[in-house]
């Protein structure tokens, strides 16, 4: 096998990881590309969280219309939160650059930290 067609082919194991992942939990994708994005893509930090976003994109759109097919979604419910999502989206995108790069793994490390009290907690 071709080292192109490997690369490939990690890819596309990446990337269905990353959906399983965030089809299963609602998100979380991120958590799987972005470590791949760094060691085997040879992103920085700042070009994988970027690209993991893009990605992800999609990603959620297809598992809230698989939710939203089955009965499980809410749009009333969801409605606000999107509503500040895209805020804290905006915020967040025209901030990124600013804040450096130990700073972003630290809160990073901490968002997943604390979900996963919460789920053991839950």
């Amino acid at each position: 096998m071709s080292e192109e067609n490997r690369k490939r082919r990690a890819a596309l194991l990446a990337g269905g990881a990353a959906g399983l992942v965030n089809g299963f939990f609602g998100g979380g994708g991120g958590m799987v590309l972005v470590p791949l994005f760094i060691r085997r893509c040879k992103l920085c930090q700042q070009n994988a969280f970027a690209s993991s976003v893009a990605v992800i994109l999609p990603l959620c759109v297809l598992s809230a219309s698989i939710y939203l097919y089955h009965g499980n979604l809410n749009l009333a419910t969801a409605a606000p939160y999107l509503a500040g999502g895209l805020v804290g989206g905006l915020i967040g995108g025209k901030i990124f650059h600013r804040v450096s790069m130990v700073w972003l793994r630290r809160l990073f490390a901490l968002l997943i930290l604390y979900g996963a009290f919460r789920s053991l907690c839950a």
